[in-house]
């Protein structure tokens, strides 16, 4: 085996990766660099250098990936309309390629013989950083320290951790596994791992309760150009500024909470609960306008593709061809999805109130219960008869 002299590490300062930087060194008596990319954390980054340098790294890079990540990310997956078991809107998966992207170019550059990352064997993620390794760097050897290391729980790393004098925020009484990002937060492990235990209403970062939301609902208007949002209640955004404010405003009214149970790639049922207050709002504004935009069977053929879409990037196949073309077929139906919607937000619902657009496929004259000259309702009697023909043979049969 090829001798390693450096790895870098994807490396967040959160449990897991504080104590591998030490590990690794000791295991591979070798050189680590530590790589953490910005999509959004916030907070999460301060004093992530000064910690990576102070446990060992020797060096660190921090890169903001946000505006890449919103665009070229998030919003195509929005434009698929991809949602994962019909609820769970994707928020740590979708970072993961453009996460793992950066890191491989940060290896090449660093001329390093591995890179490592801080997923577990049991979980997901894992196989979206792999697979985009070895979809851009074949050649890079992969470190997984949860698949290599003796510790074997959450208590086993907080322990070493103490035994080290490696600086942790994580704690046995609050074991949360969190993930945060521009798109959501994510809340698994310790109390959660019981699917019937209620979540603390203090772990909650991103929204207000329902209860305790403004008694008053707060409306927005959201414009799209070509599938993409672009204005927030009249005001062009960048796509970080758009969903940071949609984040704030959707969080006071209690939007975009979901707890859920899915079914990893792995074969673990796993419950995780959300938070995607923007998310929330983005997907049922954009799906309002496609209903006005779409015909019947563009629309219908675009919700198996979005079935398939949200597979494809909860299993972390971004990287691979049939998602590039899925991504041509999904632009090209993006093309008059342009318009405006109005949602009403209140305690918790998020509710499509109005949409308009200048390419819309509505016709009020054909749609009126009222007398009209488009329509003639002596031409149904015909069509049922077509229609039904194969249905009225078998009803004889029967």
């Amino acid at each position: 085996m090829k001798q390693i002299k450096k790895i870098v590490l994807a490396y967040s300062g959160g449990l897991d990766t504080s104590i591998m930087i030490k590990w690794l060194k000791d295991k591979y008596n070798c050189e680590v660099v530590a790589y953490a990319a910005n999509v959004g954390q916030a907070e999460e980054l301060t004093g992530l250098k000064e910690k990576a340098l102070k446990t060992g790294a020797s060096k660190i890079y921090i890169e903001d990936l946000r505006e890449e990540f919103a665009k070229e990310y998030i919003f195509s997956m929005l434009k698929a309309g991809a949602v994962y078991e019909e609820q769970y809107l994707l928020g740590t998966s979708i970072a993961r390629p453009i996460i793992a992207k950066r890191h491989v170019e940060i290896a090449l550059k660093e001329k390093a013989d591995a890179v490592a990352h801080g997923a577990t064997g049991k979980g997901n993620d894992q196989v979206r950083f792999e697979l985009t390794f070895k979809s851009l760097a074949p050649e890079l050897k992969i470190i997984a320290p949860w698949r290599e290391w003796d510790l074997k729980s959450r208590t086993d790393e907080i322990n070493y951790a103490k035994r080290h004098k490696i600086p942790i925020t994580i704690t046995k009484s609050k074991p949360y596994s969190m993930d945060r990002n521009l798109w959501h937060i994510s809340y698994e492990g310790g109390i959660l791992e019981d699917p019937y235990n209620e979540p603390k209403e203090d772990m909650f970062i991103l929204t207000t309760s329902p209860e305790k939301a403004p008694n008053k609902p707060t409306y927005v208007e959201i414009g799209f150009e070509k599938g993409c949002p672009v204005s927030l209640n009249g005001k062009k955004l960048t796509a970080v500024k758009l969903i940071e404010k949609l984040n704030e405003i959707a969080g006071k009214n209690g939007v975009g909470r979901i707890d859920i149970v899915e079914n990893r790639l792995v074969g673990i049922k796993s419950r995780g609960v959300y938070e995607t207050p923007a998310g929330t709002v983005l997907l049922a504004a954009h799906r309002a306008l496609e209903t006005i935009t779409l015909d019947r069977e563009t629309f219908h053929y675009k919700q198996l593709v979005s079935v398939k879409y949200a597979q494809l990037i909860y299993n972390g196949q971004w990287f691979c061809p049939i998602r590039e073309a899925l991504d041509s077929f999904v632009d090209y139906t993006q093309k008059k999805v342009t318009g405006t919607v109005r949602l009403k937000l209140y305690k918790g619902n998020c509710i499509v109130v109005g949409r308009k657009s200048p390419y819309s496929l509505y016709s009020a004259d054909l749609a009126t219960f009222e007398e009209d000259e488009v329509y003639n309702q002596k031409d149904a009697e015909g069509f049922i008869n077509l229609f039904g023909l194969q249905m009225k043979g078998m009803g004889k049969r029967r």
